[in-house]
């Protein structure tokens, strides 16, 4: 029986975000070996090779002045600051627990499109919000002494991410998305190399460390293509919730090759941010339905 639009879109986005988790796996296998800035080095470098070739093969390469737009400018800043914390936070807690604070992303992002796009949100949004604030409180549970750093380096990441987001939605769409990764990728890779020093300088790399890296930088890709298949090919408020197949991915991984197992509070936390976060999705979807429907019902006659 052939698949629908929608079972092949949800398909195309649970293959992005194993992708993604693969990835942020790899990157975690080597974090004890060199520092964040050194991984976002390697990683960008390679991958700025692979999406160069792409974009030039597509013809979607562009004059290098659109870097100078104040939003890509403000996008490259968020990008690596998020890589950076991410990539950071990974190498000092489980990779599920932040995989679990990473999902209140599209909750973070509904928040600061209401707040600097003007965009409608009702209570009942606004609820959900503040629900899946309130599991994520519950994954990071600050203890008497406050948040770990490991914590606070996840939400920094969830933050700078909604940032890049956000920056997104403000750039030109006559600028193809390929010149942008593009460029993300090259400026990441030039950030990180000026932070290996200040992270503690070079460290040697050893082929397995540098295959690793290799194969991260080809899974990203890989996520980024197969997100763009998803969102093309279902309808985005059925597509969107398999973003959390991630934590189910995330959660494998580690157990496998970190041994690390997630506790009832983790668990517990990350089932109210996805939950508060299929709701968004789901109240987003019916705000779009409704005008559709209104403007194609019936008319009294008069």
């Amino acid at each position: 029986m052939p698949r629908s639009r929608n079972t092949e879109g949800a398909i195309y986005m649970s293959m992005a975000m194993a992708g993604f988790s693969a990835s942020d796996a790899l990157s975690k296998s080597v974090i004890a070996y060199m520092n964040a800035g050194e991984i976002m080095f390697l990683r960008g470098l390679f991958t700025s090779l692979l999406v160069y070739l792409i974009a030039w093969k597509m013809g979607a390469l562009r004059s290098w002045r659109i870097m100078l737009q104040p939003m890509i400018i403000f996008r490259i800043i968020c990008e690596t600051l998020s890589a950076v914390t991410y990539i950071t936070a990974l190498g000092m807690m489980p990779i599920a627990n932040a995989s679990a604070i990473l999902q209140s992303l599209p909750l973070v992002v509904t928040f600061g499109a209401a707040l600097f796009f003007g965009e409608p949100v009702g209570w009942r949004r606004w609820s959900a919000i503040l629900v899946g604030l309130f599991g994520v409180m519950i994954i990071i549970r600050p203890g008497p002494e406050g948040f770990t750093a490991a914590a606070l380096l996840c939400v920094g990441a969830v933050l700078t991410t909604a940032g890049r987001d956000l920056a997104t939605r403000s750039i030109s769409p006559e600028i193809p998305s390929l010149m942008i990764t593009v460029i993300t990728a090259i400026s990441a890779s030039f950030f990180g190399a000026l932070l290996i020093p200040v992270l503690g300088g070079w460290q040697p790399v050893s082929a397995a460390a540098l295959g690793h890296l290799v194969l991260a930088s080809v899974l990203v890709l890989v996520g980024y293509q197969s997100v763009i298949l998803a969102m093309r090919t279902g309808e985005i408020s059925f597509v969107a919730p398999f973003r959390y197949t991630s934590l189910i991915f995330s959660s494998v991984l580690g157990f496998f090759f970190f041994a690390e197992v997630p506790d009832s509070w983790t668990l517990v936390g990350a089932a109210i941010v996805i939950a508060s976060g299929l709701y968004t999705f789901y109240r987003e979807a019916k705000r779009r339905v409704s005008p559709i429907a209104q403007e194609s019902a019936p008319r009294a006659p008069v």
